[in-house]
């Protein structure tokens, strides 16, 4: 099996994702499949089946979750200095707009643009890989070539 890289903060939202999902969601969700089959026939019973499919759903994703530990390599980015790799704390210009944006480089699992996690196989995300402060980037969007200049990098 591939080995999973993850930074410490992910395994940890990782963990704190799936304690919540087995120690509150499920036993939930076990609650609400014994309360609507209580309701009687279950062929038409909306609530009963409704509640087997979010059951579905959580099980889905405490094995999805599971299978991100147990693959995981925690990369410790404290650790990590020098030019753009997993981990690093990027800040770049794009050259057009000049409009400045900070991304953290991470894996699938913890990818969020919304928080500022561009997942790293991405197109920016691959071509940031091994570029220093003050480098320019091209990246072939879907839109069209974008064109970024490295501000700074950082680990922390």
């Amino acid at each position: 099996m591939d080995r999973i890289f993850i930074t410490k903060n992910g395994v940890t939202d990782v963990e704190d994702d799936l304690k919540k999902l087995v120690s509150i969601d499920r036993p939930e969700i076990i609650k609400a499949i014994a309360d609507a089959r209580a309701l009687g026939d279950l062929s038409e019973n909306a609530e009963y089946h409704s509640a087997k499919e979010k059951q579905g759903l959580i099980e889905a994703r405490i094995s999805y979750l599971k299978n991100i530990l147990s693959r995981a390599e925690i990369i410790d980015v404290t650790q990590l200095n020098g030019s753009i790799k997993f981990g690093a704390t990027v800040s770049l210009e794009d050259e057009e707009s000049g409009e400045e944006v900070t991304y953290q480089i991470v894996g699938e699992p913890e990818a969020n643009l919304e928080k500022g996690k561009l997942n790293v196989r991405t197109a920016l995300g691959r071509a940031l890989i091994g570029k220093d402060e003050g480098d320019s980037v091209t990246v072939n969007a879907p839109n069209g070539e974008r064109y970024y200049t490295v501000l700074k990098v950082s680990y922390t």
